[in-house]
């Protein structure tokens, strides 16, 4: 195991009485308050007039960023900077899932800078000296943003679609209430589901390989992921798996499962780009693009597939070979995204394999583990899920 340095200071409310703690938590911030949601379904499920009235009753001022899209974008951050500077906001509050909490992110500290926002913190990677304090109401399990640092934005001009972190950017609080994500279309809890696995997969399946409690944490979160994921399929309703999935996703990328491990973001690193240039959802690429990243490194990194194979997904190694052990748990990946809904090849993407060469221009090469891979290895995975 390799060093580490752990920190993790965000507040978490856990539960179908969640909701309870957001008058007390607004009490410890300012006045003004910029609320940042979605594209309206909090209106439709009545989470909006029940954190207004909360809002109000706090008496807080409150201003709005609505429209946050997936992907978010940097005229949405550029916007929620202005709102900021204009009118002395004190605390965001974002409301949604992992695409609104990173906009707010690279608001809170986009607003507390004289440079812009985009090359000082997403491009020059410069160290934030100041954020405006973030709250988080998580209504969508996906991407962990709600207790993690980092933010994810992209640049629709560029083609870029970059990552900055800061311990500035650590929610305040979050508060996890399963029962909120009873109303999620079938495809948003699929891609969040895929995308939960995909962070426990780059966390796992990097080195060092020897037997760790960060390994065994790993391998009990992907059980309990998938478990959950069928569970909630079937029923939308089923509060322990709803509670499960919601809890998994944020527990995958609090910090816990990344101590003493090097952590291999390849599949992201691949899948950015896509979502970037075609606007995919990121859960929906990645369920296209783990898999083949696996299938392609598996003699690199045998000895981890083949343990995720046999502890994960129940495969029996006897008679096998260990690389038939381990393409079989890759196998087993796959089905399984596929039998929730998720998409296989970039056609169902809607990306054509012309694309293919820009979005392997576009792939960070410097966030691998097992393998170094070229340009031409990620154009040769890319061809193999057309």
């Amino acid at each position: 195991m390799k060093d580490f340095m752990y920190f993790n200071p965000v507040r978490v409310h856990f539960g179908k009485n969640a909701m309870a703690a957001l008058p007390e938590e607004l009490e410890k911030f300012g006045k003004n308050v910029l609320l940042l949601y979605g594209g309206g379904s909090i209106k439709r499920t009545r989470l909006y007039d029940r954190i207004l009235a909360d809002l109000q009753a706090a008496g807080k001022t409150v201003f709005e960023l609505p429209g946050v899209m997936p992907n978010p974008r940097t005229e949405k951050v550029y916007e929620g900077i202005e709102i900021c500077r204009r009118e002395k906001i004190d605390l965001l509050l974002a409301v949604g899932g992992g695409s609104t909490i990173d906009c707010a992110k690279a608001v809170a500290v986009g607003a507390c800078t004289d440079r812009d926002f985009w090359q000082a913190f997403f491009k020059d990677w410069e160290t934030a000296e100041d954020a405006i304090p973030l709250g988080v109401v998580l209504t969508l399990p996906a991407t962990g943003s709600e207790l993690d640092k980092s933010s994810v934005i992209t640049n629709v001009a560029t083609g870029e679609k970059n990552s900055y972190d800061s311990e500035l950017t650590f929610p305040k609080f979050t508060i996890l209430d399963p029962t909120l994500t009873y109303t999620l279309p079938k495809h948003q809890m699929v891609n969040g589901i895929v995308d939960t696995i995909s962070h426990l997969y780059e966390l796992y399946i990097s080195p060092p390989d020897g037997e760790c409690l960060t390994d065994e944490l790993a391998e009990a979160a992907l059980r309990t992921e998938i478990r959950a994921g069928r569970a909630a399929a079937a029923d939308p309703e089923d509060y322990d798996a709803r509670a499960d999935l919601m809890w998994t996703s944020s527990f995958a990328l609090c910090g816990m499962l990344n101590n003493g491990k090097e952590t291999d973001w390849a599949s992201h690193c691949i899948e950015h780009p896509i979502s970037a240039l075609y606007d995919v959802a990121h859960g929906a690429g990645l369920a296209v693009v783990h898999p083949a990243y696996l299938d392609y490194i598996c003699p690199d990194a045998l000895s981890r597939l083949r343990r995720l194979a046999v502890r994960v997904w129940g495969v029996d190694p006897a008679g096998r070979t260990d690389e038939e052990v381990a393409r079989e748990g890759i196998r087993r990946t796959r089905e399984f995204f596929r039998e929730l809904g998720a998409p296989a090849t970039l056609t169902e993407l809607h990306v054509p394999e012309e694309a293919i060469d820009r979005i392997a221009d576009l792939t960070d090469l410097g966030c691998f583990s097992y393998r170094q891979l070229t340009r031409e290895d990620v154009v040769a995975i890319l061809r193999t899920v057309l």
